[in-house]
């Protein structure tokens, strides 16, 4: 095995493991929030407290990745993560639970931008699109967490036995992998060093691409929290089958992400992502337009199918914009991301106060459509792309 392909297994072995740990969070919250005693308003508060953090934690990697190297950052990453779910497994109270939360916050958003931001060092190296398999690992983590995470609350197996083995598996993982990580001397040659990382300002690219995460991650959110509320309240499905409308989705993202280097390397970055959106902003319509359960369902399922190798590509592009400062650019591009990931549902929350939930459907439509527009420009740019399309 050559040492770039050794790099590319233990890369997407920590995207597995960052999806498995929140994959595992994500189905244990209902078993955390009664054992710690906090009402649904409380956990509103304390998972945006998670959020906040993993922004912060996301800052804080990108730079740590400019200055040191980004293999090094997902080690240490990628060997806390799992440990640090012990925090929220833990708790017995609110207090315990925020402080928790914060570590795993930190912990997922350094491990995230770190990785990422590695994966741009290991798609430079093969000249070709390889961004959106890592982020199919991502997935293919959450969607194995909710099977093996519900097999095991049903097994009555406690959440801080599981938290321990997954401490465990990254710490394992870290070990092997401390000598597949790709360096950065190992692409451009230099001394064998991290660049210097000066000041990084804003470019317009940079922050049109964050503008474009933002938009497309709060439609993701969007179906994370309102998919299922959407069947049930809407169509009258009920819960068991109000699930399909996310299942679909997820679904549908993990298959796409498995074919989205593929078809980038045949159609480019700019036509991809402009067929992506648009096909998303169809599908949520569709979805929103729905006279059925399994018309809804469809539409849920090509609104995933959409989205799915959206956003690796505006990642991908910021990590190539300035090889010594990718991580720094990653994380910008990431966090604003993330913070729309947060507010999406939020503001269908809050639109569906004073309108129809399938009213409040078509901001997060228009979004698809706009980054549909803009996105091409943004990618064309010599910078954003891969340099050679094998």
């Amino acid at each position: 095995m050559t040492a770039l392909l050794r790099a590319r297994v233990a890369t997407s072995a920590f995207f597995v493991l960052n999806g498995f740990t929140i994959g595992v969070w994500v189905v244990n919250i209902p078993t955390v929030q009664d054992r710690a005693g906090v009402d649904t308003v409380a956990l509103g508060w304390l998972l945006l407290l998670m959020g906040g953090s993993a922004f912060i934690g996301m800052q804080l990697g990108g730079r740590l990745a400019d200055s040191i190297g980004s293999g090094r950052v997902e080690l240490v990453a990628g060997a806390v993560m799992g440990v640090t779910l012990l925090g929220p497994a833990l708790a017995r109270d609110p207090y315990q639970l925020a402080a928790g939360l914060v570590l795993l916050g930190l912990a997922n958003g350094v491990l995230d931008v770190s990785m990422n931001t590695q994966a741009v060092e290991v798609e430079r190296a093969y000249a070709r699109h390889v961004m959106g398999t890592f982020h199919a690992y991502y997935s293919l983590g959450g969607l194995v967490a909710a099977v093996v995470g519900g097999l095991a609350i049903r097994a009555g197996v406690p959440l801080p036995a599981t938290a321990a083995v997954l401490g465990a598996a990254g710490l394992l993982l870290a070990i092997v992998a401390r000598s597949s990580v790709w360096k950065q001397r190992e692409i451009e040659g230099g001394s064998g060093e991290p660049a210097q990382n000066t000041r990084s300002r804003w470019t317009l690219q940079i922050a049109g691409l964050a503008a474009l995460a933002f938009m497309l991650f709060l439609a993701e959110g969007v179906a994370g929290d309102w998919s299922a509320v959407h069947l049930h309240d809407v169509l009258d499905a009920d819960k068991a089958t109000a699930a399909w409308a996310f299942g679909a989705f997820s679904l549908m993202m993990t298959g796409g992400r498995l074919v989205t280097d593929r078809v980038v390397t045949r159609v480019g970055r700019a036509a991809f992502v402009r067929g992506g959106s648009l096909l998303a902003a169809a599908g949520l319509a569709v979805a929103a337009l729905a006279p059925s359960v399994a018309v809804a369902v469809v539409g849920w399922a090509v609104f995933g199918l959409g989205l799915s190798g959206c956003v690796p590509q505006f990642l991908s592009a910021a990590g190539h914009v300035d090889p010594a400062r990718s991580g720094t650019n990653v994380a910008r591009v990431a966090g604003f991301g993330y913070v729309g990931l947060l507010a999406g549902p939020a503001l269908i929350g809050v639109l569906t106060a004073v309108m129809p939930l399938t009213a409040a459907f078509w901001f997060p439509v228009a979004g698809c459509v706009v980054a549909g527009v803009v996105a091409p420009t943004l990618l064309r740019s010599r910078t954003g792309q891969v340099t050679t399309e094998r």
